[in-house]
């Protein structure tokens, strides 16, 4: 039997081929690629950060909902027809300004009686005085007898406790008139409204909810093992969904004084001034927030958590150094968690670029290049 053989010229060429087709099949899909050129590794930018000095602030990751700190729900205090509304929801409104108005025909008869009563009842009463006094004057005179004195005591007392009884009736009708015009209790921004013009409305129904946008306030839930680093004053710092990370700053200003009994966990409250910006939407109710109370702040040098490999005995990290990888052993301090940032203490000086997320998985001692916008090669900052 004859056995084929090829040619040394084919035989490299083939090889040549076959060698380039192993080193693009390893190249897919990683962000750092080997480069036959010179053996090395390429990255993106976004594979190395910096070391830097920053400020590390530690405390209770907290979260929790946003909501007013002035909120009036406001009821119905008597009963009857709604004439008409004179507000909409997110409408603001001043102190003591009409929300809405409710049948008041029967309150206002009722007030009319009871103002033309303690007319009368005041007439009566002023009579019954001036009778009281000419008695006793003729007392005195020996006019008459002591009897009928003691009776013009006797009617003036009844007038005046006539008076005081139409007097309270009429308060009473003027203070039902006065309930059936609906009043914003502060300024403020109509929030809900529940009722409108025609609808019959029973004492206690809800019919509007006003709150003040101005300030806003934190309700978040503190570990109770951690309720030591949080103080009155204590700044905290959160970030609200649907605000594109901006970041928003309050102060605590109550701690509950009970935890829950089922999470053991304890209540704080924190304002939050809640004025508008240039550009940017104040703060509104029910959203979710989430954030830390500032317990501890000091500078020191920053790295991200996703430089750091925490799976031994020591902390370690990966330097790009002179264009080659090394390994350091690192010490760390304050744990940001909402930064996700850590505080090294010892092993890395500012200014050092660290390997992070998927190219800590290269080997310490490998050359790398690092790729900028354009996939234009550069040199990685060193030491």
């Amino acid at each position: 039997m004859k056995t084929l053989s090829l040619s040394r010229p084919w035989a490299a060429r083939m090889l040549t081929l076959a060698s380039l087709a192993v080193l693009g099949a390893c190249g897919k899909g990683n962000t750092a690629s080997a480069t036959p050129n010179d053996g090395g590794v390429v990255i993106g930018p976004e594979a190395i950060a910096v070391v830097k000095m920053d400020t590390i602030e530690s405390g209770p990751v907290v979260q929790g909902t946003i909501t007013p700190t002035r909120e009036a729900k406001i009821r119905a205090q008597v009963g009857g027809s709604v004439l008409r509304t004179m507000v909409e929801q997110g409408e603001r409104v001043e102190a003591g300004a009409t929300l809405a108005q409710v049948d008041d025909r029967v309150f206002k008869d009722a007030y009319l009686a009871a103002k033309a009563q303690f007319s009368s009842a005041q007439n009566a009463a002023d009579q019954a005085s001036r009778e009281l006094s000419r008695a006793q004057r003729l007392l005195k005179e020996g006019a008459i007898a002591e009897r009928d004195a003691e009776n013009a005591t006797r009617a003036d007392l009844a007038a005046k406790a006539a008076l005081d009884d139409a007097k309270s009736r009429l308060a009473s009708n003027e203070e039902n008139l006065s309930r059936a015009k609906i009043a914003a209790p502060f300024g403020g921004v109509v929030s809900e409204r529940a009722v409108s013009a025609g609808d019959v409305v029973a004492p206690g129904a809800a019919m509007f909810t006003v709150i003040d946008p101005t300030s806003m306030r934190l309700e978040a839930a503190v570990p109770a093992e951690q309720l030591g680093q949080v103080r009155i004053g204590a700044p905290v710092k959160f970030v609200v969904n649907g605000y594109g990370g901006r970041k928003f700053v309050g102060r605590v200003v109550r701690v509950n004084p009970s935890a829950d009994p089922v999470t053991r966990q304890v209540r704080v409250y924190a304002e939050i001034p809640n004025e508008a910006r240039a550009g940017s939407a104040p703060l509104v109710g029910g959203l979710f927030a989430e954030g830390r109370i500032a317990s501890s702040t000091r500078a020191g040098l920053m790295v991200p958590a996703n430089a750091v490999d925490q799976r031994g005995v020591a902390a370690k990290v990966l330097r790009l150094k002179d264009g080659k990888v090394e390994q350091l052993s690192v010490e760390l301090g304050l744990h940001d968690k909402v930064a996700e940032t850590y505080e090294v203490k010892a092993g890395l000086s500012a200014g050092d670029t660290l390997l992070v997320g998927a190219a800590q998985g290269i080997s310490p001692g490998t050359a790398v290049r690092v790729t900028r916008t354009g996939d234009q090669p550069a040199a990685p900052k060193t030491n």
